[in-house]
């Protein structure tokens, strides 16, 4: 249950209750903010090698190299108050020549450009007032050889600063910590050639990687060079696959760049050489509250543009910013919210274990909604995120409950002789997972413990924008470790209900987290309904359980032998004979976890079997998978606990009605 305030709690429990609820649309989606992106610049420079950065005063840095045909020469750019109306054409040459990558940084004033050219040789240039002038180039250490396909620097706040190379199969580090430079150090993994780096300081240095691994499968990585945040300094994490293509499929990634404006936002390049062939930049972001070292990232999304070098990103103040060699974008970064609570007519939430829909309707008969997306209700658009919180007017003002949150999947309007209205429609995360595709094959635990349950768990949901929290967990699913695979194109709800099927735990989703719950038939209550919160109707069925006997069939490898084991409800037995169900799964290797397997679908057929509905006035924080007791004398319970399977919320202040109807089971 969600908490609420002192005096919150008692004005629901009032016998005379005045609602409030509260709807705002605003521009997240997943909870980040949905970066719309406006083309600025449209020149006709090549695609080349290219970087970005932003120094302190806002202005924008850009760099590029010429075609191998023009020397390959490098030039700079400094646009000092961007804007829409700036002049993104003129370029200033630096004398350099042969250039084979570059990269930008900057902290405060101070701008560095790196570039590594034919002679192996790493050269900077730095200016430190904001890019206006610069330095004599300065020579700062050689390559293994010349074929380095990435290139990335970032600083640290204290100064200090590192680049990163790609040197064929081997990622390099320099630092340069207190003015000095060190001496440059390879890091300790092995995979096939390397094809981009990005990196953000954050604490770490913190990385994105595109190349092959040993058997020639392109990868996207990401990896943390440890400076104690994360990971100890001075060594490396493990590297964490979050995209894969095929050696055999015509796929390559390429072009990869990395910016952290609110969360970690990354672009990268995903080439096709077969026919018709295409180089698409992809764009990616990390979860909202997780780690860098968790790489839990949302599934890539395609950008509209053909480049084989990628868009560069960076940010200042209220924008984010991309470039290419012929192109600049820029987009809001800043959360924008319509409150449109003064408007509401009705509202219908409704919440089952794997769906959630809301309904709200607006006034619309002066047609202050008719043209939503645009102008004033430019917000409120396909696609924006809806807020729900209930509520009521208490001694302390208008309170409510927030954390609920929805996709605007629809709007519809209506109108009826005098009367018009316009009714959005809202759909919660498990639309999101029911649309989710799995782009290509994934597979864990094959030759090795990798992945458990709940990590297997965290990274689809991670791919549709959600964090998993854990309010209560079984032993299960963080300790089971099955050779599982995801197939091209399965969906994500078919992979999620194949998880859970393992354990017997349960998810339910609200806002942009779900939540992992491990049903317990110990469970305490949260919340009385019958005595000082009232019921006003009721209905209660106690049930046989839908099976009752579970045989489940593993595998013992190391004595290749099957495994066999029971459960069993004896007191249904007894009353119905037995209603059987068997398993078959070979990852089950000990007798105990056949065991737990047939337990965990045993819970689940005792909490169906006793269900019922109460309708009660709007308790604020009631979630889904709540234990509640129940007083009703005439149904002969007095705290009786039950478990809340679905609920449904009604506004509708034109009938008097602000309740919810609560579907109930057994705990």
């Amino acid at each position: 249950m969600r908490s609420l305030t002192s005096t919150l709690l008692a004005a629901q429990k009032q016998a005379t209750r005045r609602p409030y609820i509260k709807v705002e649309a605003k521009n997240l989606i997943s909870g980040v903010v949905r970066l719309d992106w406006t083309r600025l610049y449209d020149g006709s420079e090549d695609d080349y090698y290219h970087a970005l950065t932003m120094p302190g005063d806002g202005s924008l840095i850009r760099v590029r190299i010429t075609l191998p045909a023009d020397s390959r020469k490098l030039y700079r750019q400094r646009v000092a108050n961007p804007s829409p109306s700036s002049d993104y054409s003129q370029w200033t040459y630096t004398n350099q020549y042969n250039a084979v990558v570059c990269a930008c940084a900057s902290l405060g004033a101070e701008v560095s450009i790196f570039w590594i050219n034919s002679s192996r040789e790493i050269r900077r240039i730095k200016s430190t007032d904001y890019g206006a002038n610069w330095g004599s180039p300065e020579l700062v250490d050689y390559s293994p050889t010349t074929a380095i396909s990435g290139l990335a620097a970032a600083y640290k706040p204290n100064g200090d600063l590192a680049i990163f190379f790609a040197d064929q199969a081997t990622l390099y580090v320099k630092k340069r910590v207190g003015g000095a430079w060190q001496t440059k150090a390879a890091w300790d993994k092995t995979t096939g050639d390397l094809s981009g780096v990005a990196t953000v300081y954050d604490s770490d240095w913190n990385l994105l990687v595109t190349g092959k691994d040993t058997a020639g499968n392109y990868k996207l990585w990401s990896l943390i060079y440890g400076d104690g945040g994360d990971v100890a300094a001075g060594t490396w994490s493990a590297l964490k696959e979050f995209g894969s293509a095929p050696s055999d499929g015509s796929f390559e990634y390429h072009g990869v760049f990395m910016d952290k404006p609110d969360v970690y936002r990354g672009f990268y390049v995903e080439k096709f050489t077969g026919t018709e062939a295409y180089n698409r930049p992809f764009w990616s972001h990390s979860i909202p509250d997780t780690t860098f070292l968790s790489s839990l990232w949302h599934e890539p999304v395609p950008f509209n543009l053909s480049s084989e070098y990628g868009l560069a990103m960076a940010h200042f103040g209220d924008y984010c910013w991309l470039s290419t060699p012929a192109g600049v974008w820029r987009a809001p970064l800043t959360t924008q919210s319509l409150d449109l609570s003064p408007d509401v007519l009705s509202v219908r939430q409704e919440a089952e274990p794997s769906r959630g829909e809301l309904t709200v309707e607006l006034r619309n008969d002066d047609g202050r909604y008719a043209s939503p997306g645009t102008g004033s209700l430019a917000v409120l658009d396909i696609g924006c995120q809806l807020e729900f919180s209930p509520g009521y007017e208490t001694t302390a003002g208008n309170e409510v409950s927030s954390g609920q949150t929805f996709i605007l999947e629809a709007y519809e309007h209506t109108s009826s002789g005098g009367k018009a209205s316009l009714i959005l429609h809202g759909v919660d995360g498990w639309r999101a997972i029911d649309d989710w595709r799995a782009r290509h094959q994934f597979r864990w635990n094959k030759d090795s413990n990798e992945m458990s349950i709940k990590q297997i768990l965290e990274f689809v949901l991670a791919r549709v924008g959600l964090k998993l929290e854990v309010k209560s967990q079984s032993s299960v699913i963080t300790g089971y470790y099955p050779d599982f695979t995801i197939n091209p194109n399965a969906t994500g709800s078919t992979v999620i209900t194949k998880l859970l099927s393992f354990v017997p735990d349960v998810l339910f989703i609200e806002g942009n987290k779900a939540y992992l719950v491990n049903p317990q038939s110990a469970d305490s209550s949260v919340y009385s309904y019958g005595s000082s919160h009232p019921i006003l109707e009721a209905r209660y069925r106690v049930g046989a359980w839908a099976l009752n006997r579970v045989q489940v069939e593993g595998y013992d490898t190391s004595a290749e032998a099957p495994i066999i084991a029971d459960s069993f409800a004896w007191d249904e037995i007894n009353r119905l004979y037995d209603r059987l169900q068997q398993l078959y799964d070979r990852n089950l290797d000990t007798a105990a976890k056949a065991w737990q397997r047939g337990e965990a679908y045993l819970r689940e057929a005792e909490i169906e079997s006793a269900n019922g509905v109460i309708r009660v006035p709007v308790n604020c924080g009631q979630q889904l998978y709540d234990v509640i007791d129940i007083t009703d004398s005439r149904a002969g319970l007095s705290g009786e606990r039950k478990r809340v399977l679905g609920l449904i919320l009604v506004y509708q202040p034109g009938k008097a009605q602000y309740e919810h109807r609560l579907a109930l089971g057994a705990v």
